[in-house]
């Protein structure tokens, strides 16, 4: 116990580990957390090497004795396999390398949960009407490199995480437009999944479909140009492939927000949403979200936000050490 406080008086490493880019900072020992440093996640073979890359040049006269690290990978034992990128390690072997007496790893989309309490007013924008229910359930999702999904429960023992897989569960269509691009996916693929589409890679693939069931060539557009608004008088497609983007979205929140009965919120956090500003809020979400029939007025009822705080999993990975 005494060897464990004295690490929390001491710097602590935290991390949100994904497919794309890699952030890092330190928690101090009155518990801020330093500025972010973002590094390229495609640019090493090896996360070690990215980490300490960043502890020579953060951590000079102090050096952690702690990590926390948020990940985009189902964990599981020790060792992890990232879902979207080769990265893979033993959690023992990379703590060694590191030179930390602890370190945990923990799904990134759980501590997008864990953060969500840490939120200040500032930090999220909210989409549509609803109020959420005290100590109701809450949940997250986010499209990015690939779709996160979590959500956190009230016990009387305090609050319960759930990592979860979500986004890897079948996607629906619920327009006729949409069931003609998922048809068309489903030729090229064994499972056509939530992330499939709720992606960055997902954006390109609806903008491909929409162009080739109009017998139209594609552009080589990347994610943040199909949801470019000068790119939309070029090309049609992209701000359709758009639209529908958000309106699935909605629709695979609107479910998460059932299956789990999240009265609370769902909150919307990754990488894609926040950029997408006033279009996410002009679109199809909020009312695709509600469209449950029977349950339309319960879903009203359910608040949806968008988190607009940087990198909140590092927030997340902070609280997760302080409940060590």
């Amino acid at each position: 116990m005494e060897a464990r406080v004295s690490m929390l008086r001491n710097l602590a490493l935290v991390g949100d580990i994904g497919a794309t880019n890699t952030r890092l900072a330190m928690v101090r020992s009155d518990g801020t957390i330093s500025a972010p440093r973002m590094y390229d996640s495609q640019a090493d073979t090896d996360i070690a090497n990215a980490i300490l890359s960043y502890l020579a040049q953060e951590c000079r006269t102090a050096k952690p004795y702690v990590g926390v690290l948020a990940i985009a990978a189902v964990v599981s034992g020790n060792e992890v396999r990232m879902t979207n990128h080769p990265w893979h390690f033993l959690i023992e072997d990379l703590r060694i390398r590191l030179g930390l007496r602890e370190l945990h790893i923990i799904n990134d989309f759980a501590a997008n949960a864990l953060a969500i309490s840490e939120l200040g007013s500032r930090d999220m924008v909210q989409v549509g009407s609803g109020s959420g229910v005290i100590d109701a359930p809450i949940g997250v999702v986010g499209p990015g490199t690939g779709l996160g999904m979590s959500a956190f429960l009230h016990s009387e023992g305090g609050v319960v995480l759930l990592e979860s897989e979500g986004g890897h569960v079948t996607m629906p269509a619920a327009t006729s437009r949409e069931a003609e691009v998922l048809d068309l996916m489903r030729r090229r693929y064994d499972h056509v999944s939530a992330e499939r589409v709720l992606s960055g890679q997902g954006l390109v693939s609806l903008y491909e479909a929409l162009c080739e069931l109009e017998n139209i060539s594609s552009a080589s557009f990347t994610p943040a140009q199909i949801t470019d608004g000068h790119i939309w008088q070029e090309d049609p497609r992209a701000q359709e492939a758009t639209g529908m983007f958000c309106a699935m979205l909605g629709t695979v929140a609107g479910n998460l927000a059932l299956t789990l009965g999240a009265r609370g919120g769902v909150y919307i956090a990754g990488g894609i949403v926040p950029k997408l500003g006033r279009t996410f809020f002009d679109s199809e979400f909020r009312t695709r979200f509600q469209a449950k029939g029977r349950f339309l007025n319960y879903l009203k009822a359910i608040p949806t936000y968008v988190i607009t705080r940087p990198v909140p999993a590092l927030l997340g990975a902070a609280k997760y050490l302080r409940q060590l």
